[in-house]
């Protein structure tokens, strides 16, 4: 799969084929509830292995299936765009993202090639962004960028006001790295990992409900439901 997710050409075959199945039917069903935010915990500085009895993931560990190799992004210059259909277009710092409430919840990614991860996610509320910038009346769409100017995905804005979703800093309360998706990565609940961008640049608000990015272009389902 591709997590956000950029991925070699060998993967892609491979992630195709899984699609594909997925789409006749073969893939495990949403969830049918989902567990509340949780107002982000000090957790101590070292990483964590379990979460309320669940063993987690080690996400330095999976295989990096992005386009062109991690991004590395400067904190101190990166900026997150907030534009397109918006009263107020902004752009926040990396510590202006922080400076937001911060929340956490256990969420697991499952990828298209058939495997999954389980992590303690913990970021700010998409949300809350978006309600600083204050979408028009008809937008319905998000559309999400990545820092290297290539990769593209988007949700319904609907689906990311109903699953409050996150744009996390930490996973496993372990900031992120260039691997991981330094500065946010985008904690698409209950969609497949090509919808979990990393290395966050810029959401665009947009009246476009076909927008298709990256992938979707390339014959993914543009709902990515697992």
């Amino acid at each position: 799969m591709v997590y956000d997710f950029h991925m070699s050409l060998r993967t892609a075959i491979v992630a195709l084929a899984c699609a594909v199945s997925l789409a006749a039917g073969c893939g495990a069903q949403p969830r049918a509830g989902r567990e509340a935010l949780q107002p982000a915990a000090d957790l101590g500085p070292a990483p964590i292995r379990q979460y309320q009895g669940r063993k987690l993931t080690d996400f330095t560990r999976l295989r990096d299936n992005s386009i062109g190799g991690p991004v590395a992004v400067d904190s101190a210059s990166w900026r997150l765009r907030i534009d397109g259909l918006v009263a107020r277009p902004l752009s926040w710092g990396y510590e202006q993202v922080l400076a937001l409430p911060r929340y956490q919840k256990l969420i697991t990614l499952p990828c298209v090639e058939g495997w999954s991860a389980t992590g303690l996610w913990q970021g700010v509320r998409v949300r809350d962004l978006l309600d600083s910038a204050r979408p028009a009346p008809g937008a319905t769409t998000l559309i999400f960028h990545a820092a290297d100017g290539e990769y593209t995905t988007s949700l319904p804005l609907s689906v990311v006001r109903e699953r409050d979703l996150l744009l996390a800093y930490k996973i496993n309360n372990v900031v992120l790295d260039a691997k991981t998706g330094f500065p946010l990565m985008l904690a698409a609940e209950d969609k497949l990992g090509y919808k979990w961008i990393k290395w966050l640049a810029r959401i665009e608000v947009s009246a476009d409900p076909g927008y298709k990015g990256f992938w979707e272009q390339r014959g993914y389902d543009n709902t990515a439901d697992p």
